[in-house]
């Protein structure tokens, strides 16, 4: 995986926003390439000033769209028992299978935008949500309303850290952890607010 990584690093070296794209779409196809690595080393570029981060962005999007595109039609089409037959095939191991689909079981089309942002689960959710034949619109507005804010935060981390970007490569589950969290506390308070100024708002009117 050593010599593996040493390649995508070297490829994003030389193609810049190409390979970024193409290695994008590759780990949202369900291919174990670590999102960390991409984006990590894309935000570093950044940093040396070999790359804008809003081109960084848009190419970590683009390939991230198309792979995961790619994997719904795969889980589309061919179904669970394709995926099971030939997914080892392209590195895609059932128990990674299993818990996406455990995940949309129980949320649904939800699934699909807040697994974005979890380890493991938000490579291989789009099979599942392929399986259930959801509606294609929804699916792609989840998976770019989920991928966009988990795309951002990568590549900024990887721009504020400069030299020290592989730091993701071992911290990256826990931050991906972490960042749902605060998102979740985010979008509480601002729940809370908003009922909060709704009902000083309805007291007004019924004065």
């Amino acid at each position: 995986m050593e010599q593996l990584s040493q390649v995508f690093l070297e490829f994003i070296a030389s193609w810049g926003y190409f390979a970024v794209a193409v290695l994008m779409a590759m780990e949202n196809a369900c291919i174990p390439i670590p999102s960390e690595l991409i984006l990590g080393f894309a935000g570093y570029l950044v940093f040396a000033g070999k790359m804008t981060f809003g081109g960084a962005l848009v190419a970590g999007m683009i390939g991230g769209m198309v792979g995961s595109v790619f994997a719904y039609v795969v889980g589309h089409k061919g179904g669970r028992s394709f995926v099971d037959k030939y997914g080892h095939y392209f590195f895609v191991k059932k128990s990674h299978v299993d818990i996406a689909q455990r995940w949309f079981d129980k949320y649904g089309i939800k699934a699909v935008f807040f697994s974005r942002m979890l380890p493991v689960v938000r490579t291989f959710i789009s099979l599942p949500a392929g399986f259930a034949h959801v509606d294609m619109k929804k699916f792609l507005v989840m998976t770019f309303a989920g991928s966009l804010p988990w795309t951002a935060l990568i590549l900024f981390a990887g721009m504020m850290l400069g030299e020290s970007w592989k730091i993701l490569t071992k911290i990256g589950h826990e931050a991906s952890i972490v960042f749902v969290i605060v998102c979740a506390v985010a979008l509480a308070v601002f729940y809370v607010r908003y009922r909060r100024r709704k009902s000083a708002r309805q007291g007004i009117d019924l004065e």
